[in-house]
């Protein structure tokens, strides 16, 4: 059979992820693409906790925040057409009162810092290397949250800053979790407003950066995962983008992911996660008559399907799941009488 494509290699790992570790993902848009996939699989996943963020820079700054335990205050916010923001927050954290913005971040802070100290593997998806410094401080911010842009300078990180930066944020991350495995990866969306040149000047200096890191460290703690050269050789053809010719397509995040768990899953794993599957979509399922004899067949099924993965798996959290079925099958037996 001919080929159409040029395929890209992976990387050889001994790592492997499983159901009982412990994943924290942080950076772009991209690491939910990937983080919502995985915790839909029951993996115990933290994703973004302070949402999403693109640049170096503010990922390390995330993560050092976490380390460090930091408890945000009224001082750590400022307010912007009648929203209480935070620099270091995506807007998903904003809220029109400044208590219930600092209880969004500080219960998620306090939560994501346990589950750094105890997870196995950060995954880091790098974005863009631009970044914006707000001028009255000298701050680089993950967010400008809207605010004029004159009141930022903006400017593109070098190879060697970056490699600076995450290098110092490396040491310290395995200091607080000598365990802590760090796969990163650079994101596959264009960041289309630098322009074409812009936006590969941009992805050229995150992957030299990445490629410093690997060499120096070794691949028993650090390796590099091509999502970005998957897209831009297995997937080079605008199909495989959403309508705006920026971001990556459903069909393109599932071709990532595939090769992903390929390199990342063993196949007892996989076997699981293929049950898993069928699980969610039998709790997304909506039968056309709720009172027929097969719906009951249905819902028995699905229900001793719980109960089995839970004797074998009894690590999984599937609480949701099996109260939706005993819910419904309740409520077929209460219409039956």
């Amino acid at each position: 059979m001919n080929q159409y494509y040029t395929e890209v290699e992976l990387p050889e790992l001994e790592w492997k992820i499983d159901h009982q570790s412990k994943l924290m993902m942080v950076g772009s848009c991209f690491a939910e693409n990937i983080g919502i996939r995985m915790q839909e699989l029951k993996f115990q996943v933290d994703m973004n906790p302070f949402g999403i963020v693109y640049n170096p820079l503010s990922v390390s700054r995330s993560l050092k925040l976490l380390m460090e335990g930091k408890q945000y205050t009224a001082n750590d916010l400022f307010e912007h057409q009648g929203v209480w923001h935070s620099f270091d927050h995506h807007s998903r954290f904003s809220s029109t009162n400044a208590a219930e913005a600092l209880d969004r971040m500080n219960e998620q802070l306090k939560t994501s810092a346990e589950h750094l100290k105890n997870s196995d593997y950060l995954i880091v998806s790098l974005g863009t290397s631009w970044v914006y410094e707000w001028k009255p401080t000298g701050r680089i911010v993950s967010n400008c949250h809207k605010l004029p842009a004159a009141d930022f300078k903006r400017f593109r990180l070098t190879p060697g800053e970056i490699v600076d930066e995450l290098k110092e944020l490396m040491t310290a991350l395995w200091k607080f979790n000598p365990k802590l495995k760090i796969l990163l990866t650079v994101s596959p969306i264009r960041h289309w407003k630098d322009g074409a040149h812009g936006n590969q000047l941009s992805k050229a200096a995150l992957l030299l950066a990445v490629d410093r890191l690997v060499t120096g460290f070794g691949t028993e703690q650090c390796a590099y995962f091509p999502s970005y050269e998957i897209m831009m050789d297995e997937l080079r053809d605008y199909r495989f983008y959403t309508p705006d010719m920026v971001h990556i397509s459903n069909q393109s995040i599932e071709h990532i992911w595939q090769k992903f768990g390929s390199l990342m899953f063993e196949v007892e794993t996989q076997q699981l996660m293929k049950r898993l599957s069928k699980l969610s979509k039998a709790v997304g399922h909506r039968p056309f008559n709720r009172n027929a004899e097969a719906y009951e067949k249905f819902l028995f099924y699905n229900l001793k399907e719980v109960e089995d993965l839970l004797k074998k798996f009894p690590f999984l959290n599937l609480s949701k799941e099996k109260e939706h079925f005993k819910r419904e099958l309740d409520g077929y037996q209460r219409r039956g009488k």
